[in-house]
């Protein structure tokens, strides 16, 4: 009776369990393939930097992304472990009742057989039956042998079934045990890359160190790009919002109806929207100090920046219009698109493919990403009104 209660219990818990085991297994997996995915762009854009020794300040970005993403991995690589843990101990606690539940199944079978066997010679079985005092007696006894004959039907069915479902969970949980084996050493392995690649950027780190006139040169032209584009897109922005406005006869400016349903519209799917371009974030949003000289803090970041494969393809991350196209020293050609109070800038395009005044659709291809100075960098800005947003908050 026990045993029957600890099986219900545990199928109940499993009932529950299971989905949110798989679901949160799959959510894992899928993570830790993004991840890979984004390590073996930032690998691929490594090799192509190994070629040129000016890029040591790129290079060192890259590493440490890559190092930013290793270290993600193996944090869900350990989440799956638990969960793989906890699986498998759930399994083996199944296995130990089923295990139980089928030597039961088996010792009542094995009562029923016996008692089949003393009764084995059918004459006997006749007779029994023939010297029933009444017609009611001889019913029940004939009753008993076909009952009997039905409970060791059902109990063999039972005990096949027990047999098969524990024959499942152990290799169930012999299937988790070498998916958790597999991930243990895989995570070993990352963790080895990973010290190496601490190293390397080290090694990176000294090396600018060492040649700070060279890469103080370059920061400061790189300083003055960042600040041409936060003038121009402060002025852009501003003069929109002025030009979206219409005068009342009172000599009051009120937004439109269009503007004010697309700005809705746009703001509801916050943390919703698509990623304009398939890539990994390099450079991200608000204040940040200089990789190497920490007491250096470089201009406000109003985007972020990805690294992306080469050639790659700028899309809308919603409907809009173009409100400009224009070009600046660092950021080759950049457009500028109107969501209502809204606006995304999309930076470092090589090919354009659309011009101002253009209405525009959510995923619709703007342009292609240009390879500037040996980099594949798209710079990305969302803004609300004139206040820069942190497109990571935005995006999905």
């Amino acid at each position: 009776m026990r045993n029957r209660l600890h099986i219900i219990l545990l199928a109940a818990l499993l009932a529950v369990w299971t989905p949110a085991f798989s679901q949160n297994k799959k959510k894992l997996e899928s993570d830790r393939a993004r991840l890979q995915k984004d390590i073996e762009l930032l690998n691929r854009k490594l090799a192509e930097n190994s070629k040129s020794s000016e890029k040591a300040l790129s290079t060192l970005t890259l590493v440490r992304s890559k190092i930013a993403k290793r270290e993600a991995l193996i944090s869900r690589c350990d989440q799956s472990l638990r969960m793989l843990d906890d699986s498998i101990a759930s399994c083996e606690g199944e296995i130990k009742l089923l295990q139980a539940r089928y030597d039961t199944l088996s010792k009542y079978y094995a009562r029923l057989v016996n008692a089949s066997y003393k009764n084995r010679d059918g004459r006997m079985w006749y007779m029994y039956v023939l010297s029933s005092e009444s017609i009611g007696q001889a019913y029940r006894r004939l009753g008993y042998f076909r009952s009997l004959s039905g409970q060791m039907n059902r109990q063999a069915q039972k005990i096949a079934e027990a047999s098969a479902t524990l024959e499942a969970e152990k290799l169930r949980l012999s299937a988790l045990r070498a998916e958790a084996d597999s991930l243990r050493r895989g995570v070993v392995q990352e963790r080895s890359r990973l010290r190496d690649e601490e190293a390397e950027a080290a090694r990176i780190s000294s090396r600018l160190k060492s040649d700070r006139k060279t890469y103080q040169k370059q920061l400061q032209e790189k300083n003055r790009q960042i600040e041409a584009l936060n003038k121009k897109i402060a002025k852009l922005v501003s003069g929109a919002g002025k030009a979206s406005a219409r005068s009342t006869s009172k000599g009051k400016s009120v937004t439109t109806a269009v503007d004010t349903k697309l700005s809705n519209e746009f703001a509801s799917n916050k943390g919703r929207l698509p990623w304009p371009v398939d890539g990994v974030v390099t450079e991200r949003f608000g204040k940040h100090f200089h990789p190497i000289y920490e007491n250096v803090q470089l201009p406000q970041n109003n985007g972020v920046t990805l690294t992306v494969k080469r050639g790659a393809s700028a899309h809308a991350v919603f409907n809009g219009t173009v409100t400009q196209v224009f070009v600046l020293p660092g950021y080759n050609q950049c457009l500028l698109v109107s969501h209502g109070a809204y606006y995304t800038l999309y930076t470092k395009l090589k090919t354009v493919t659309v011009k101002s005044g253009d209405k525009v659709t959510t995923g619709q291809v703007l342009g292609v990403v240009d390879t500037i100075g040996g980099e594949d960098l798209f710079h990305f800005e969302l803004w609300k009104d004139s206040n820069p947003q942190n497109p990571e908050d935005w995006l999905r």
